[in-house]
């Protein structure tokens, strides 16, 4: 905590970076919940919550590429600030929905509302290794990942007592507003040099042919093994992941009839979980070696199977609210470690390409695993989804701890960051 605390402290930057963070994720939910409960709603269908996140995601994955190629070409910080504000306009489209019930005005409001997300995601990203010190790195990616899951626990929680008692709407204009908050706060960065990648001149094919440059990514990300295995095991997690997005719904309301707060009380004790692992994450990131970093995410999505399959069966609401609590810290305990691995290997050149190629592949197998989900609620229960979601996940476990034993995972060499800057010496104490 103190670690959190003194960097707040003294960088000006990430402080903003971290205020605009807070309301923008808090304001994300407000409309999660929001357009998961109208969905209910006006439906009721388990293959309507599948249409929506496909709607979301299916953009995702295909502004991807686009994304990563612009944030490596051009300012950072001047991208994120559009993004926000387009989404800031698309948001107050929601309001519509609320009058309208046409479920392919959600699918398009939707997928509008993620074709600009990874262009303010992955670039916000991106920056941390500009915006603070290599000293700084590590406890930037682990503050900023931990808040994003703090962010979850709160706006969850939040957001389904205010859909219930309040209404939609106001959760449709407070994500409008938490938008330009975020564009205010990122216009408050400044830097001695630029926010734009550091990188040789383009040339006029590159200018005229960005699919090539995305190709040069793709190429990096080939080469270096430990990058392509971080960006694999997303994969592996999301075959069972997707369908989590969907079951969350499906259990707060079919499952233990608890409506709009009980959608919100499960992604709020998600949060609960993720914020714990996120805190053991940066622990055990500061004080770990390679060897035994490589060994804690293949016991993280152990525990995150493990407790997703308890979770699906468990009968009583609270009992099972624990057990989704303790899958997320599985999740996040690897997420952060894996994260902290990318910034520190990973050249400034390529970091956007990077980043946002490895968050479209996780959304496109997020994608076919929320389609089959959707589709198989339409004949099993969603215990049985469920069960099966969580076997999945926990495979990835399976191919990192192969890869790690057969040597298939060499630490890269250190591009930029003293091993020292970030701290890791020592074998774990747990």
């Amino acid at each position: 905590m103190n670690d959190f605390l003194n960097l707040l402290k003294r960088n000006r930057n990430y402080r903003y970076t971290w205020m605009g963070q807070i309301v923008s994720e808090i304001g994300d939910h407000f409309n999660n919940i929001a357009v998961f409960s109208l969905v209910m709603e006006t439906s009721g269908s388990g293959l309507v919550v599948s249409g929506v996140m496909l709607s979301r995601a299916i953009p995702m994955v295909l502004a991807g590429p686009l994304a990563g190629v612009v944030l490596d070409r051009y300012d950072r910080k001047r991208i994120m600030i559009a993004s926000d504000i387009v989404r800031t306009v698309i948001a107050l489209g929601f309001i519509a929905t609320t009058r309208y019930h046409k479920t392919w005005l959600l699918y398009l409001l939707s997928a509008l509302l993620m074709v600009c997300s990874p262009f303010f995601t992955s670039g916000r990203t991106s920056i941390l290794p500009t915006i603070t010190s290599s000293e700084e790195l590590h406890t930037a990616n682990s503050l900023t990942q931990t808040t994003q899951w703090t962010t979850i626990t709160i706006g969850t929680m939040a957001a389904g007592f205010s859909a219930a008692f309040l209404g939609l709407q106001w959760a449709f204009v407070l994500n409008a507003f938490s938008f330009l908050f975020s564009a205010w706060c990122i216009s408050q960065l400044q830097t001695e040099g630029s926010f734009r990648a550091k990188r040789g001149a383009l040339t006029e094919s590159a200018v005229v042919r960005p699919w090539h440059e995305y190709k040069e990514g793709l190429r990096y990300m080939k080469s270096s093994p430990l990058i392509l295995g971080i960006a694999l095991v997303g994969v592996g997690w999301a075959t069972g992941g997707g369908a989590a997005q969907i079951l969350f719904t499906l259990f707060g309301d079919q499952v233990f009839k608890r409506g709009p707060a009980g959608i919100g009380v499960i992604w709020s004790f998600a949060g609960m979980g993720l914020l714990v692992g996120g805190a053991i994450g940066h622990y055990a990131g500061k004080r770990t070696t390679f060897e035994w970093y490589k060994r804690l995410v293949s016991i993280g999505f152990i525990l995150h199977g493990g407790a997703y399959v308890i979770f699906s069966q468990m009968q009583y609401f609270g009992v099972a609210l624990l057990f989704i609590a303790l899958s997320r810290v599985g999740v996040a305990i690897a997420s952060v470690l894996n994260i902290s691995q990318m910034l520190r290997h990973v050249p400034d050149e390529f970091r956007g390409r990077v980043f946002s190629t490895a968050e479209s592949l996780t959304w496109a197998t997020m994608m076919v695993s929320m389609a089959m989900a959707g589709a198989a609620s339409q004949y099993y229960g969603p215990r049985s989804i469920a069960f099966v979601a969580g076997i999945l996940s926990s495979t990835t476990a399976i191919f990192w701890g192969w890869a790690s034993f057969t040597g298939r995972l060499p630490e890269p060499e250190e591009l930029g960051v003293d091993p020292k800057d970030v701290e890791i010496h020592g074998e774990p104490t747990v």
